[in-house]
């Protein structure tokens, strides 16, 4: 293993699996692009479904699809996927390697110049021949170099109208994203071109979200096409029970021993926080908590991460991100051996500066743990050199230390590919604001309360580190930051420092903790899954991924409560959607019987599992779906935890209004649901529908 070790790739290699290089593109039989995984095939669900398709066609097997469609934006897999398939048809039809020789030559031309529409006569290829059978392939649909003037959408309507003629032979394969295919949906409605465009409805159809759309593979009526949508699928559920899913199989590669130098052995030494990073998501409790936390960062916000994110965010937190221009060049390794450099000189008393007091912040954020969780005070940097002047602490390495590296959090210092993501991660899941009563195992004899750790490091940063540091779960560049932040707290704290400005100690003091205890609950809060609101997370995970149902069933009795009044349901007669209620006094009000919700029963048969759930609300004509979002589902837990329901998000309100809208429109002309109909006026008048008409029940008309 040490031999293999001599020739370590990582972790300078994974600077190349960011999306703004060379990982972040594939191109089509060009192994110098877009594989970061190098030979390793990260298995999906399409992937085996694409397999199992290439042997059906090898093997002749009758009614097997000749059109496939990949749907979905850029960094999905589509064109890895593609190159897979012809391999395997390559191998299925006989073609002893004869067919992806050529298509390799037809995306690779010798002037560069490569077509948008792929189309090689393959039949001469196999083994036996098959005459005019033809293989086309459009590895990116909104390509349009050589389109004759048409647009994207006319080109795809065009190969789609030709694909599906009854006398085509052959196959054809697009990778198209959803912007080309609701253009061409379009496009075919405009021109009046009936049966591309039956074809491009089922298709849209059946690649969305809703729980009543139809089989994909193969499409619903369509039984010669197929289409995957592969911006629905998580990266995090496994194709296979017991088996990795295609995150962690790239997280597995990304953490190779093998491909990393010997513990401790490179330029950094023990202070390199890559090498730490890698050697601690080594542990399963750590791998599986990293990989739990993005999951619930999908389910949390709704957003797919894709490979070119997940490739992205992998080089950052395993390679770092080289912000400063001076820096750029370094491979991390040394990078962080020049920062430890620095450190040294801080650590001898050398005069402070940017470049040697920062380095121990610089190293301790750039561990993985503290590198998904980077969000600091963007405003305490200029506050706290004040005070740091006003005490004259300006030759304090640690003071200024801090002060620099908070500053250097007001200027961009994230990868631009996932900086959004980053920072939308970090917001919803920040350890740092995990519930205090929240009790971590950290170890089999080792629990803590948050409560206690917020306490100890509000008295003082020594306090708090010895109370964690028994556990060894900090890692030991951060116990060093933190006995340096527990020195400058004591400094502090002594008379002399403090007689001639309190308030100003006071403030660094409170920052100085604040800061120490935020890096100390994110240390221990990523390693052990202890986020915000995570008991919640998991069970919308539960739920989610509950084939039964059983989660649901629940939670739609809440949302039940939410949108009837006892067992009424109120439709305003006097307001349309988006209009603030009138006074009580002038209000008309349809109340019909109680609106009963219950789970939605998706279509499951040739589908990906639906990434989000989907309740009915009301019953015959006037049903309506309605997603069960996560901003939904917490709001159930936190009414019955004890919120009042004025207080919850402005999403969910606005989701329980336009769902109470969307079911008025139906109902007040639904016959079956007026029967048991009444209108109340604001001024106590009551009418209620009649054989002969409508009739007064109670109050008095006024004129």
């Amino acid at each position: 293993m040490a031999t293999q070790r001599d020739g370590a790739q990582f972790p300078a290699q994974l600077l190349d699996w960011a999306g703004n290089r060379s990982g972040g593109v594939r191109r089509p039989f060009d192994e110098a692009s877009g594989r970061p995984g190098g030979q390793e095939v990260f298995k999906t669900h399409l992937l085996a479904k694409l397999e199992r398709w290439c042997s059906d066609v090898g093997a002749g097997v009758p009614g097997t699809p000749r059109v496939v469609l990949l749907v979905g934006g850029p960094g999905n897999g589509k064109t890895e996927a593609i190159e897979r398939t012809m391999g395997w048809l390559d191998a299925a039809l006989n073609a002893d390697g004869a067919l992806t020789q050529e298509l390799s030559d037809a995306f690779r031309p010798a002037d560069g110049k490569v077509v948008r529409l792929v189309r090689v006569d393959a039949g001469k290829l196999l083994s036996p021949r098959r005459e005019a059978w033809s293989l086309s392939i459009v590895q990116d649909a909104s390509f349009v170099s050589d389109g004759a003037g048409k647009s994207a959408a006319e080109l795809l309507l065009d190969d789609l109208e030709s694909a599906c003629a009854d006398n085509q032979a052959g196959l054809y394969l697009c990778c198209v994203n959803r912007g080309v295919l609701d253009d061409a949906l379009i496009a075919a409605t405009e021109s009046g071109r009936a049966e591309p465009r039956a074809l491009v409805e089922r298709v849209t159809h059946s690649v969305s979200l809703l729980p009543n759309a139809p089989s994909c593979w193969p499409l619903e009526g369509y039984p010669q096409v197929v289409a995957w949508p592969m911006d629905m699928e998580s990266l995090f559920v496994a194709i296979e029970e017991g088996k990795l899913s295609p995150a962690g199989q790239v997280l597995r590669h990304a953490i190779d021993p093998n491909l990393w130098p010997a513990q401790h052995a490179c330029e950094a030494g023990v202070r390199c926080p890559f090498c730490t990073s890698r050697e601690l998501l080594s542990h399963p409790r750590e791998e599986a908590a990293i990989l739990s936390m993005l999951r619930w960062y999908e389910l949390g916000s709704g957003k797919r991460w894709s490979f070119r994110d997940l490739f992205s965010l992998v080089s950052y937190l395993l390679a770092g991100h080289r912000h400063e221009t001076r820096a750029t060049d370094l491979m991390p390794c040394a990078w962080a051996a020049r920062l430890a450099a620095a450190d040294d000189e801080a650590v001898r008393n050398a005069k402070p500066s940017p470049r040697t007091s920062a380095a121990i912040f610089e190293l301790v954020a750039a561990q993985y743990h503290q590198a998904l969780f980077h969000l600091w005070d963007r405003e305490a940097g200029p506050s706290l050199l004040r005070d740091i002047k006003e005490l004259q602490l300006q030759d304090n390495n640690t003071a200024m230390g801090l002060q620099w590296f908070l500053t250097t959090r007001r200027s961009p210092y994230l990868p631009g590919m996932i900086d959004g993501l980053l920072d939308n991660f970090a917001g919803l899941l920040d350890p740092a604001l995990a519930r205090p009563d929240t009790v971590v195992e950290v170890s089999r004899s080792t629990s803590y309360r948050l409560r206690d750790i917020d306490t100890r490091f509000s008295r003082s940063v020594g306090e708090g580190l010895e109370y964690v540091r028994k556990s060894r779960i900090i890692t030991a560049m951060e116990v060093e930051l933190l006995r340096r932040l527990a020195e400058l707290d004591t400094f502090l704290s002594r008379q002399d420092v403090r007689k001639k400005r309190p308030a100003t100690a006071t403030r660094i003091q409170r920052l100085v903790r604040d800061f120490a205890c935020r890096l100390v609950r994110r240390s221990i809060g990523v390693r052990t899954m202890t986020v915000l609101d995570a008991p919640v997370l998991q069970e919308f995970q539960d739920v989610v991924q509950d084939r039964l149902d059983d989660g649901v069933f629940e939670v739609a009795r809440e949302i039940e409560l939410l949108l009837n009044q006892n067992q009424d349901f109120e439709v305003s007669l006097t307001t349309t959607f988006g209009q603030p209620l009138p006074p009580s006094t002038v209000q008309a009000l349809l109340v019909v019987p109680r609106r009963h919700v219950q789970p939605a029963s998706p279509a499951r048969e040739g589908r990906p599992d639906a990434p989000l759930k989907f309740l009915e609300v009301g019953e015959g004509s006037s049903a309506q779906d309605v997603a069960l979002t996560y901003d939904l589902f917490k709001a159930v837990k936190d009414i019955k935890r004890g919120m009042s329901n004025a207080s919850l998000p402005r999403s969910v309100l606005a989701l329980l209004d336009t769902t109470s809208a969307r079911l008025a429109g139906p109902i007040v002309r639904d016959s079956s649901v007026l029967r048991r109909a009444e209108i109340r006026l604001g001024n106590g008048v009551t009418i209620e529908q009649r054989r002969s008409g409508f009739g007064v029940v109670g109050g008095s008309a006024r004129r």
